[in-house]
């Protein structure tokens, strides 16, 4: 049976938030078009942790804690160290788009998906690269023809990897290796129409979607069943993120915008937030 939850809105004044991650006590995320990073606190006070003139992107943690941050424009993944962005991978090689969302798993293995082609100019669409930075900073494609890898979780048991493919409209599950390659590729679920965004994984093994056009985010059994539903009629459903203490709170980034006015950095993005019955986990 299908549950449905109220939004809230805990911060606005943001252009696009992005990456969201719950770290420190706090939400950390990516104002893309404002190109900043940035956290917000429970109580709804934002903070810039630094400033990304090339547009940030997924966000992670490094296991002593260091931020890892996608900047779009050049196609680097940077590393922030007493204060300065630092070059931790060029990501240029690898990829024929701009570099977007990012998982980190707990031993600083970064695996990070692209567009494929400019979307922002109107570009034909065409299949991307998944990707992961070693710790050292060396990259490897560990996954193919992709339709616009976008959000991506990992399992608590480190097993299974989840990608959204944005624009294949699906939820696609690899099993992860310890050498983090990635074999047996199926669907962990069709979503009919909906482009799915940033997601994030809860306790009962379910994913929260973020469904870009379709103003929603929906929380998603294997196999497809939706079980939940938070509709923000009228705003992008952008990047979603369980967090709080009790990992029970649903923050949802969310924006008033279009794909051609964020072509022109046009936007209002807010930080809303929801309650829900079942905890996250996994990683981020």
């Amino acid at each position: 049976m299908e549950k449905t939850f109220e939004p809230k809105v805990l911060a606005e004044g943001i252009v696009f938030g992005e990456g969201p991650r719950w770290h420190a006590g706090k939400l950390w995320f990516s104002d893309m078009h404002g190109h900043r990073v940035m956290t917000v606190d429970p109580s709804g006070r934002l903070e810039t942790v630094v400033d990304v003139p090339g547009r940030p992107s997924g966000l992670g943690f490094l296991p002593d804690g260091r931020l890892l941050v996608v900047s779009m424009e050049d196609r680097r993944l940077l590393r922030l160290e007493e204060g300065e962005l630092r070059l931790h991978a060029d990501l240029g090689p690898f990829v024929t788009g701009d570099p977007n969302d990012m998982v980190v798993d707990p031993d600083g293995h970064a695996f990070i998906g692209n567009f494929g082609f400019d979307l922002l100019a109107g570009g034909a669409p065409k299949l991307a690269d998944l990707l992961v930075v070693a710790p050292d900073g060396t990259v490897r494609v560990v996954a193919e023809e992709l339709s616009f890898p976008n959000g991506t979780v990992i399992t608590p048991d480190r097993k299974t990897l989840i990608v959204a493919e944005s624009f294949g409209n699906c939820l696609t599950a690899f099993n992860l290796k310890p050498d983090r390659s990635l074999t047996g590729r199926r669907f962990f679920a069709h979503l009919g129409d909906r482009t799915p965004d940033g997601i994030c994984l809860d306790a009962d093994g379910a994913v929260w979607a973020s469904c870009f056009g379709q103003d929603e985010f929906i929380r998603v059994h294997e196999g497809g069943d939706i079980a939940g539903r938070v509709a923000v009629a009228g705003r992008r459903a952008v990047a979603c993120m369980l967090g709080g203490e009790d990992r029970r709170t649903l923050f949802m980034l969310t924006a008033e915008t279009t794909i051609e006015e964020l072509g022109q950095g046009k936007s209002k993005g807010k930080v809303e937030t929801a309650r829900v019955d079942v905890p996250g986990a996994g990683y981020p």
